[in-house]
């Protein structure tokens, strides 16, 4: 029985060690992977849970930038106020403010000798050119000598006259002889006179013979040459410019001619030269061209050789000066309720602000009204932009 015991012992664990411990390991196993997949969905879990919480960040992060992305960008500046000259431009020709033609005042004749050029400034009175006066110093000689003829008669008779007068007390010489010679006296001393006053008028009309500046100036043309024959009806021989003075007469609409006024200062360019000349307006038309309904302001220049009579030339009259505001002509826009420009404002939305223009010049578009100067005004884009819109402002570099 013990043997038997005893195997059935051994049997028993040999039954046992052998037939159990597979299920053992198996079970083991079962564990571990059930052990390993639990850790593994807890992780994903957890790594899901984080994720739903970056979410809505991550959301509203690529919503802002989104946002900013369709947002424009537009460039803005500060015009402030600057001093703006109202100025009137006007084209004409140039000319002597007093030009004087120069002609035969006498007989005139055969011309001798020419003594001036043009471009020669000359004094009153200075000879431009002379006429032959061998007939009429001949004249002048034979009236001077009748001068003396007469002045040679009235001694004669004074002093018969004085000889009478001493004899009259004696008895001698009756009254009526003192009244025959005091009559011979004066006939005498008249002839004198006469032929004094001839003498004169030949010697004046002698002097006329040369043809004579009639002002001190400047001589721009010249129209006689030595051997012509000049008469009364030979018309212009010279052009002076009195005191060499120059002027442009330029043409302006009739609006401009109501705000340019007499003292206001001018600069002249001539065509064809880069030199600019001041003046000042002299005189303003008084009266309008009714076909072309334009008037002429005449601008007074002082003498220059680029100055020429004739020429064509251009204006810039200064008629005042105020203080605006400038914008470029892009930061203006319109439509049917008139001009109007964007600014921003605290938030950096558009705000639609209705303006009023004024000149227009080369540094840009005056603003009347609607503006004082100190808001952000949208220089560039503002076609593109609507009243409340927000925009991403950059400010403009100054040149």
């Amino acid at each position: 029985m013990n043997y038997e015991a005893k195997m059935f012992g051994r049997e028993q664990r040999l039954e046992y060690s052998g037939e159990d411990l597979p299920v053992r390991r198996s079970r083991r196993w079962i564990w571990i992977v059930a052990a390993v997949l639990v850790v593994l969905g807890g992780a994903a879990i957890f790594t899901m849970g984080k994720k739903d919480a970056q979410a809505p960040k991550a959301g509203a992060a690529a919503k802002g930038d989104a946002n900013n992305s369709q947002m424009p960008t537009v460039t803005v500046a500060v015009p402030g106020r600057s001093n703006l000259q109202t100025v009137i431009s006007g084209t004409g020709s140039l000319a002597a403010k007093r030009e004087m033609p120069v002609g035969v005042a006498g007989e005139g004749g055969l011309v001798t000798r020419v003594l001036v050029e043009p471009g020669t400034w000359v004094g009153k009175g200075q000879i431009l050119a002379t006429v032959d006066r061998s007939v009429q110093a001949q004249t002048a000689s034979s009236l001077a000598a009748s001068v003396r003829v007469a002045e040679a008669d009235a001694k004669l008779a004074q002093a018969n006259l004085d000889r009478a007068q001493s004899l009259v007390s004696n008895g001698f010489v009756s009254k009526a002889d003192i009244d025959r010679l005091t009559a011979a006296r004066d006939q005498a001393s008249a002839r004198v006179r006469v032929a004094r006053a001839q003498l004169a008028e030949t010697n004046a009309r002698n002097g006329r013979l040369d043809i004579r500046a009639p002002e001190a100036g400047l001589v721009l043309t010249r129209q006689v040459e030595p051997g012509q024959i000049v008469s009364a009806g030979s018309g212009v021989l010279f052009r002076m410019a009195m005191g060499g003075q120059m002027e442009l007469r330029t043409q302006l609409a009739e609006a401009d001619l109501q705000r340019t006024k007499p003292g206001s200062s001018a600069q002249v360019t001539p065509t064809g030269s880069t030199q600019v000349f001041s003046g000042t307006v002299w005189q303003v038309s008084p009266v309008i061209d009714p076909t072309t309904r334009q008037g002429i302001a005449r601008i007074q220049l002082s003498y220059n050789p680029a100055l020429r009579p004739g020429g064509f030339a251009s204006a810039q009259i200064i008629t005042g000066s105020n203080s605006a505001v400038i914008l470029p002509q892009s930061a203006i826009q319109s439509d049917a309720q008139g001009n109007y420009v964007y600014t921003l404002d605290a938030k950096d939305q558009a705000v639609r602000t209705p303006v009023v223009t004024g000149e227009v010049t080369d540094a840009g578009v005056s603003i009347t009204q609607g503006l004082s100067g100190n808001e952000r005004v949208v220089m560039t884009a503002g076609a593109f932009l609507n009243p409340g819109q927000k925009v991403i402002p950059q400010s403009l570099k100054k040149q």
